[in-house]
């Protein structure tokens, strides 16, 4: 095993700079239900540069939040801190919901964390987060992600390896669809069969499988990028016949792809980030379809590699020939409907109809 490293790049604001391109299609309106926002030393993303990034020329219309370990409380029952986090986002979305922020409505869904090892106690948690949710608390995400390489696991989330599998684990997952909670789930390609055995066990829960289910490009994967996708695609193909179970198309920003985006010189040209994507993209729409999957920026984490405006370009990119219903899926309309975003459409209907 060796030595674990950052799995975040910095973001370097001169770098990102250097990205010009004309915005592709910019009245596309766009969910993106995968950012998240924190406060941390070095590194500050909050409803500032979020907008910062919102508005570069695409059309948001909202966004998910999702779980990151920021603002925990910082006393009360160990299990009840991650509540914080909720308490903290919420704040953030009435803000946004107040109209002086701009017209995206900013974490107009949240995902939070719960320990689901608790069992039947995490009953407790959950209704604290959607009593602390102010009626835009949508579900969990417990980190599954584990590897033996250490050189590949996010220091900061030390994960049980088979925790999908756990008994206890399970007990607490149970809790999920009786309150209407969905489920985030973030894991390395190895561990989504883990993750298909989890969703036929509970066929009524609802479960999102982020950043494409995590194809890893380093450490012990370094060099395998064919073997690695081989293994990735018949997993993902398997999953795909679990009808509760979405994906998040996006996330291959971030150093465990191996890409290598951040090395470069300057940013990657919208063109650039499609090529690279492509079989990933066209694999989880073709398994999935569209109606299953979702576009989501993964920022600030894949803030490091490419410009938040490079990031639908290249989705833009990617779906060129696709039809408009298939567009509408994968841009707005599964992140809406899994999210719970009724709104969206009515805002659609009455922009075209001006």
């Amino acid at each position: 095993m060796t030595t674990p490293t950052n799995p975040h790049s910095p973001i370097r604001p001169e770098w990102l700079n250097h990205w010009h391109e004309e915005i592709l299609e910019p009245e596309l309106p766009i969910v993106d239900p995968h950012h998240h926002l924190w406060d941390r030393p070095g590194s500050r993303y909050l409803l500032d540069e979020l907008l910062a990034d919102l508005t570069t020329g695409h059309t948001i219309v909202a966004t998910v939040f999702v779980q990151c370990r920021s603002m925990h409380r910082a006393d009360g029952p160990e299990e009840l801190r991650p509540v914080g986090e909720t308490e903290f986002v919420n704040g953030v979305a009435a803000m946004s919901a107040s109209g002086g922020y701009g017209p995206t409505r900013v974490c107009a869904g949240i995902v939070g964390h719960a320990d689901l090892r608790l069992g039947a106690r995490v009953q407790a948690v959950l209704e604290a987060h959607i009593r602390a949710g102010g009626g835009r608390f949508r579900g969990i995400r417990h980190i599954a992600a584990w590897d033996a390489d250490t050189a590949i696991v996010n220091p900061s989330n030390a994960v049980q390896p088979g925790l999908l599998t756990d008994r206890a684990f399970r007990e607490g997952f149970a809790r999920l669809a009786p309150l209407d909670l969905s489920f985030d789930a973030w894991l390395y390609h190895p561990q989504i069969d883990e993750l298909t055995d989890l969703a036929q066990a509970f066929p009524e829960t609802q479960i999102v499988l982020n950043h494409v289910g995590g194809p890893v490009g380093i450490g012990n994967y370094a060099g395998q990028r064919d073997a690695v996708f081989a293994r990735w695609r018949r997993s993902i193909r398997e999953l795909a016949g679990c009808r509760n179970v979405s994906v998040k198309v996006g996330g291959l920003g971030m150093r465990l792809s191996g890409f290598n985006f951040e090395a470069a010189p300057v940013p990657p040209s919208s063109e650039a980030l499609a090529a690279a994507w492509r079989p990933y993209i066209e694999t989880c729409v073709e398994a999935f379809g569209a109606s299953r999957c979702m576009f989501e920026s993964n920022f600030p984490v894949d803030k490091g590699a490419y410009p938040y405006a490079a990031y639908w370009n290249a989705c833009k990119r990617l779906t060129h020939g696709a039809s408009a219903d298939e567009k509408a899926d994968l841009f707005r309309k599964t992140a809406a409907r899994v999210y719970r975003i009724p709104a969206i459409d009515v805002a659609r209907e009455r922009q075209e109809s001006r």
